[in-house]
């Protein structure tokens, strides 16, 4: 992992209705991983799990991608988790922003990955892969998800072992939070997975549940809508497999409008 630093760029035409936010700093994780910290607006609030719509100023076509705000409500920067697309639209400039950047950001969050769109239960799943865990990140360093839960499961594949440094950095971050230590030492679970590394646990989520690996790694009882609720982010085929696991055994999708056992997110970073 390094830091990349650079001198501020000169001012930039900015277009009008959105934010305009100096980059405070970019950590490169792997060749394909990074992420990176902007200033917080003033006037911006958002919910735990929401995203926003991002873009760079100068480039020829406006172009924004959503994101996943990777840090608690309170926090007084935003962060951002990314995968480098050689060829994405937006991904092949974002990955090379440097400290003092300019980043573009629309004023209004999203998303179904919050709290409010699912019912109350005993145990809250968080699974994801790769850049996924985003969302999460947020999630599990709110207060509001240990008031409404006993047990938060949160589980990240990747391909490779390395690729997992951001949501082991995460963990250690959360456990040593003020805000939620005590209560994340007592009720977080982390569960990593890998499927291309050799490593203690191998194999996709998918199956590792399936299999029943998953609730005997951890001694808890087997998925169910009665008790557990399950918030979904990651590849898109990742995204129809747990879709369709879940509602064979019962679930039900959930929205902000009308609260379910399973919610999933859509928005895609390119």
């Amino acid at each position: 992992m390094h830091t990349e630093v650079a001198e501020p760029r000169e001012d930039l035409k900015i277009p009008k209705g959105v934010f305009c936010e100096d980059v405070v700093q970019v950590n490169h994780f792997t060749d394909r991983l990074f992420m990176f910290r902007i200033t917080r607006p003033q006037s911006f609030r958002f919910r735990s799990g929401e995203f926003v719509m991002i873009g760079l100023p100068g480039l020829t076509k406006p172009i924004y991608r959503a994101y996943s705000i990777a840090c608690p409500s309170w926090d007084d920067e935003l962060e951002f988790y990314s995968i480098k697309v050689p060829d994405g639209p937006l991904t092949q400039h974002l990955q090379n922003i440097k400290l003092g950047d300019k980043i573009l950001m629309r004023p209004k969050p999203t998303g179904t990955l919050v709290n409010d769109a699912l019912l109350d239960g005993k145990r809250l799943y968080l699974l994801s892969t790769g850049t996924g865990i985003a969302p999460f990140a947020s999630i599990i360093r709110d207060p509001e998800t240990y008031e409404k839960f006993e047990k938060i499961i949160l589980t990240h594949t990747c391909r490779k072992v390395p690729e997992l440094a951001y949501g082991q950095n995460l963990v250690e971050l959360t456990l040593s939070d003020p805000l939620v230590s005590e209560e994340a030492q007592n009720q977080l679970i982390y569960y990593p997975t890998v499927t291309q590394d050799e490593f203690k646990r191998t194999g996709r989520v998918t199956h590792l549940i399936d299999s029943g690996k998953l609730d005997e790694d951890l001694s808890l009882p087997k998925l169910n809508p009665a008790e557990d609720r399950v918030m979904i982010c990651g590849s898109m085929g990742f995204l129809q497999d747990l879709k369709a696991m879940l509602i064979e055994k019962g679930f039900a999708e959930g929205s902000n409008s009308s609260p379910g056992e399973f919610v999933i997110e859509r928005a895609f970073v390119g």
